[in-house]
């Protein structure tokens, strides 16, 4: 069996191999390694988890022990397609290069400028970098790549995926023809062919696994159910990964729960704090200083349940994820690949569970055609459906809000009924049930009322709302009784005249209240 000590490694390399536990290459590190020292371009294809990171830094710092950076002008240049993954390269670097010289930077988006300019300024063996953040540099004047030696482009076909197709091509032309290029990818697209074909010059190709294959020691599950109704599918997506997830116990040591939308990522993550989950959302719209705390979070433990967009599904190595949950099926069939490969990594045990619909049967279908096996099925846990509402349904009237009932009939119940001054000096026997009625069907206060002087004859919707008011309330002016608004309704004859024309019994009453109005 080959272990590091055999593959002419730099000393240095490989006591901190050593230091870090590790004595035995995995297949992809043992074939890529010597053909890397060589000087001989490589492209390397394996299922995620298999040591790609480490096949190509331990070549590297070797192959870079003799020499000196110049400024602006790095001596290796490796690309990688997140900001977490190019985080994780450099984590490697400073493990297995601390017994060398060897200086890093890392350009990602995130952070301030001024820092990583410095860093430039003084000359770096190693520049790790995100192909936006180093061609930022780049049309800045700060940097300039005719010195690179080596030139890794890391999880290929996700940058190809990302759209950085272009960014890559412009980035290959600044550096020397003379380089040489390691390309590493889980799958192999047509595509990546023909860029490989293009920019590495006599490759040796190592396929250490069929491509687009997934590990043994993941346990997979596809548990797919039929909505009640298309609009409660969301709902109760989240029910049946909660009831899983308790299903599981406490053999679900931490997890990845992958959605497609970032939206989403954000809904599921408050679904599960709401019910008591550990739960913390990581995707490309937060800030980096929030994404690298949750993934710190995420590796010590204080976060149990991490909630990603794929920006987490590529080349992150957290070795002891227990469970994958595919809350939404990827559309892209190589992204199943690489989420499951997030558990199940180093010859530990995983499982991994996928959440479908009946729309998702083409998604399931193309994932299977790639990895030419069927997805075992399992059962949907019992009552999961059940309790597909987040929060409990609360009546109208607890809420406060508007009931069908009538217009701001929940409102009431919270406040006092506002009461207005009469406008008239009240009469105890016109406040009685008419006016009461008024007060109810009393159409909405007119912004402005009008003065006499500005019309000639009552407007229309004032005879209207008089209509309104019931047919009580025209009897009682037909009496001879006066009629007082409240609420919001003013009588138009109140706007019109405050002089009554009283008969014989009721002239001391009438009296009064001229008085008053004088």
């Amino acid at each position: 069996m080959t272990k590091f000590s055999d593959l002419a490694l730099d000393p240095r390399v490989l006591q901190a191999v050593a230091e870090a536990g590790y004595e035995t290459p995995t297949p992809i590190q043992a074939q890529a390694i010597p053909h890397a020292l060589q000087g001989k371009d490589v492209l390397g294809i394996a299922q995620t988890g298999t040591g790609k990171t480490a096949s190509f830094v331990l070549p590297m710092i070797t192959l870079l022990g003799k020499g000196r950076a110049k400024a602006r002008m790095p001596r290796s240049l490796v690309l990688a397609p997140t900001r977490e993954l190019a985080a994780q390269v450099a984590e490697n670097f400073e493990t297995y290069a601390k017994y060398t010289k060897l200086t890093k930077a890392l350009l990602i988006g995130g952070v301030s400028f001024g820092e990583q300019d410095k860093l430039i300024d003084r000359g770096v063996d190693v520049l790790i970098a995100t192909p936006g953040r180093l061609l930022d540099h780049h049309e800045r004047g700060k940097l300039l790549l005719t010195g690179v030696q080596i030139m890794v482009v890391d999880e290929a076909d996700r940058m190809l995926d990302m759209g950085f197709i272009p960014d890559i091509e412009r980035i290959f032309s600044l550096t020397p023809f003379t380089r040489q290029t390691f390309f590493y990818s889980a799958t192999m697209a047509p595509e990546i062919e023909r860029i490989t074909n293009t920019f590495l010059t006599g490759a040796v190709k190592i396929e250490v696994a069929r491509q687009a294959t997934t590990s043994t020691t993941i346990e997979q599950k596809l548990i797919q159910f039929t909505p009640s109704r298309k609009d409660k599918s969301f709902a109760e997506k989240r029910a049946v990964l909660r009831s899983i997830i308790k299903s599981e116990g406490e053999a679900c040591t931490n997890a990845i729960v992958f959605c497609n939308r970032k939206m989403d990522v954000d809904v599921v993550t408050k679904s599960l704090k709401a019910h008591g989950f550990n739960a913390s959302a990581i995707h490309g719209d937060l800030d980096q200083s929030v994404r690298t705390k949750t993934l710190d979070g995420f590796r010590d433990g204080s976060v149990h349940i991490l909630v990603a967009s794929d920006v987490a599904a590529r080349g992150l190595d957290v070795p002891a994820v227990s469970h994958v949950f595919n809350f939404d099926v990827p559309s892209h069939p190589e992204d199943y690949v690489h989420r499951i490969g997030r558990t199940g990594r180093a010859g530990r045990l995983g499982k991994a569970y996928t959440i479908a619909v009946s729309s998702d049967d083409k998604y399931i279908n193309a994932i299977e055609q790639l990895v030419k096996q069927p997805i075992p099925r399992g059962e949907v846990p019992e009552g999961a459906l059940e309790a597909a509402s987040d929060t409990p349904e609360r009546p109208r009237e607890e809420r406060g809000g508007r009931s069908r009932g009538g217009r701001g009939e929940g409102r009431s119940r919270e406040r006092a009924p506002r009461t207005e001054k009469p406008a008239v000096a009240p009469v105890e026997s016109v406040m009685a049930e008419p006016v009461a009625e008024a007060v109810v069907e009393a159409a909405p206060k007119p912004e402005r009322a009008p003065r006499r002087e500005e019309r000639s004859e009552p407007r229309r919707d004032d005879r209207r709302s008089e209509h309104r008011s019931g047919r009580e309330q025209h009897s009682n002016r037909d009496q001879g009784e006066r009629v007082v608004g409240l609420g919001d309704h003013v009588p138009d004859f109140i706007l019109r005249s405050f002089k009554i024309k009283a008969s014989t019994h009721d002239e001391a009453d009438a009296a009064p209240v001229a008085e008053s109005e004088a």
